[in-house]
């Protein structure tokens, strides 16, 4: 049995073109406001959001505009899109099953706010996975596309089994690929002031290094959006790509995903270690810093 999860607690579309405002929210990080203050804002950048827009399971949140009824897909599209307002947005169906699409002359990012979970006794080698999961794992293992991955929401170690008995196949799929990233929930943003916390209910990093080496955290501020889980700490760093992107235009995915993981940040939070935190916290304004990244 294979189970696709979204990876929310609260709860094939195709869209193109900059569709978010760009107004800052209380849930950003500040250092949102000081990227696109220097002019960067995901311009030149595709983000294609892999997720549930087609079905009836719709939940309340806010993420600054207020109340609004969605689906999960479109959660995690509309806020990806507020962190890099000016990126080119796509949306493709988690059922839809065939190959992502890459655009052409263009950093790519892919957002995957959902798991794929198998019993923990099943040989993850022996899955037939469908052409897009196949797509998103060729990817993310040959540096095609920048691949953020949301950790999981069971408070265990990426690649552990759950209390029920599956295993997120997908994440363990995905586990030494170069051009990955998985992320977990701080509990807020952290500063060296008031160092945040990993969030109660997010997957952490484990011993496996091949996971901490790729593993960054985010605050999720659920207590003013309504919308918790790691599904909404994966897009932050979708956007925190993109952004990078437009500054960075010759970067490879591969040189983007390394340098959030290079400048993340350890005194922000609170007891870090890597086998929980992995790298740390992204920090955005760290890795715009120099003029040029290889």
């Amino acid at each position: 049995m294979i189970s696709v999860r979204s990876l929310a607690l609260a709860a094939l579309l195709f869209a193109a073109g900059p569709l978010h405002a760009q107004t800052f929210q209380d849930w950003m990080s500040p250092e949102v406001g000081d990227a696109w203050d220097d002019g960067y804002t995901g311009q030149g950048v595709s983000i294609t959001v892999i997720d549930d827009f087609n079905s009836n399971d719709r939940f309340i949140g806010d993420l600054g505009l207020g109340n609004q009824f969605q689906t999960h897909g479109n959660w995690t599209f509309q806020q990806a899109g507020m962190i890099a307002p000016d990126a080119d947005m796509y949306q493709k169906d988690y059922t839809s099953r065939g190959a992502v699409r890459l655009k052409r002359r263009s950093l790519n990012v892919l957002n995957l706010s959902y798991g794929i979970y198998t019993p923990s006794s099943r040989d993850p080698d022996a899955i037939r996975w469908s052409l897009q999961e196949r797509s998103i794992i060729s990817y993310a293992e040959t540096g095609k596309a920048v691949v953020v991955k949301a950790a999981g929401n069971d408070a265990i170690a990426i690649g552990s089994a759950t209390d029920d008995g599956f295993i997120d196949a997908l994440n363990v799929a995905l586990t030494g690929a170069d051009s990955v990233l998985f992320v977990g929930a701080l509990d807020t943003n952290g500063t060296t002031a008031d160092p945040a916390s990993l969030a109660s209910y997010s997957n952490y990093a484990g011993t496996n290094t091949d996971v901490q080496e790729h593993f960054l955290v985010v605050g999720v501020d659920g207590d003013m959006t309504g919308l918790y889980g790691t599904s909404f700490a994966a897009p932050i760093v979708t956007g925190y790509s993109a952004i990078l992107g437009s500054k960075f235009t010759a970067a490879t995915p591969v040189d983007i995903t390394n340098r959030l993981l290079d400048t993340a940040r350890t005194d922000t939070i609170s007891g870090y270690d890597v086998t929980i935190h992995g790298q740390g916290e992204a920090s955005l304004t760290r890795a715009l810093a120099p003029n040029s990244i290889r």
